[in-house]
């Protein structure tokens, strides 16, 4: 449901209108006849992290395990 009031009003009553409004109403402020903001519940977006989500965003190479060739001269590791 959705109610109508006007700017001066909203003002005066912030306090009762955002308890109406965490209570699932929606609130449209008009200045004069003309509606110009709706008043509605904040609702953060979080979205849970699903395993697989970054599936195909994220490779590792065939030679991961395989010590960098500068290390390898440095500490004569490898072939």
């Amino acid at each position: 449901m959705s109610d109508a009031i006007t700017v001066t009003a909203a003002k005066a009553q912030l306090s009762r209108l955002i308890e109406r409004v965490r209570a699932g109403e929606e609130i449209v402020i008009r200045r004069g006849p003309h509606p110009v903001a709706k008043l509605v519940a904040y609702t953060p977006e979080r979205k849970r992290r699903e395993p697989g989500d970054l599936r195909g965003k994220i490779y590792m190479s065939d030679d991961f395990e395989e010590p960098l060739k500068e290390l390898a001269d440095d500490f004569g590791i490898g072939s």
